[in-house]
């Protein structure tokens, strides 16, 4: 049992209810958005639609979890009955994660041997990403977190290999404008990712003590609630972006 401060507790349900609120909101702007760019590069606006209604979901999950997990000002954590469940984050990232990158390629629209390859390398090591790092978040010892976070590190580095050495080749063919808007998406992914490892290191970085517990809890959910609404839904808009100058490049007129 976590022990909050009113503080506390009234910040994490508000910060829930912010990514929840986010999640579908975008997802009602880029299903509606689909007909302000040419046919070829919707599937980009349906995979980020499908991004941010899965995360919905599950944050309604854990928008619930957290209300009934809480007792006498305490939120009861871990693997029990009754106790949060930090499962549903993961089972939305091994879910989005892979569909995030697939956005990128889908809105490139890059031949189809470039695109099957960087498809077929991209999504396993997402989802290993994601898989790895879970036995780590609900370690109780710190040996054993820092152990599953190197592990889930190792593809995270590989992902980024390929976004930057072998996606980049294909920037040049890009129309104007566009490869900058896509070396910006790149860099908003690593600056989003790079919060999740920290968020996962508080447990690690703080001093084991009970008001310790209280902060790292909440500093923990708040970073990764605020890195999924910038990794899902600014992601997500800058997609659309791309979308819409590669149609305006290959002469779509804007509705006015």
């Amino acid at each position: 049992m976590v022990n909050l401060t009113s503080g506390q507790w009234g910040t994490l349900y508000n910060v829930f209810s912010f990514g929840l609120i986010s999640m579908l909101a975008c997802t009602v702007y880029t299903l509606v958005s689909q007909s302000r760019v040419l046919p070829k590069y919707r599937n980009a606006l349906v995979l980020s639609s499908m991004v941010t209604f899965i995360a919905a979901y599950h944050y309604y999950r854990i928008f619930n979890s957290f209300a009934e997990s809480s007792q006498d000002g305490g939120v009861m954590i871990g693997t029990s009955q009754g106790a949060f469940n930090e499962a549903y984050r993961y089972v939305d990232w091994i879910l989005t994660v892979p569909l995030l990158l697939v956005e990128v390629i889908a809105v490139l629209a890059l031949a189809k041997a470039a695109a099957s390859s960087l498809i077929s390398r991209l999504v396993p090591a997402s989802a290993a990403m994601i898989a790895l790092g879970y036995p780590g978040e609900i370690a109780t010892d710190n040996g054993t977190k820092i152990l599953w976070g190197v592990l889930s590190t190792l593809p995270f580095l590989y992902i980024l290999y390929v976004l930057f050495v072998e996606l980049g080749k294909s920037l040049e063919r890009q129309p104007e404008g566009v490869a900058a808007t896509v070396g910006r998406l790149r860099l908003l992914l690593i600056a989003t990712w790079g919060v999740y490892p920290i968020s996962y290191l508080l447990p690690i970085i703080q001093e084991t003590t009970a008001e310790n517990a209280a902060s790292s809890f909440v500093g923990r959910q708040i970073g990764y609630t605020i890195a999924d609404v910038l990794a899902k839904c600014v992601f997500g808009l800058t997609i659309y972006k791309i979308a819409k100058l590669k149609s305006a490049a290959e002469g779509m007129k804007e509705d006015h």
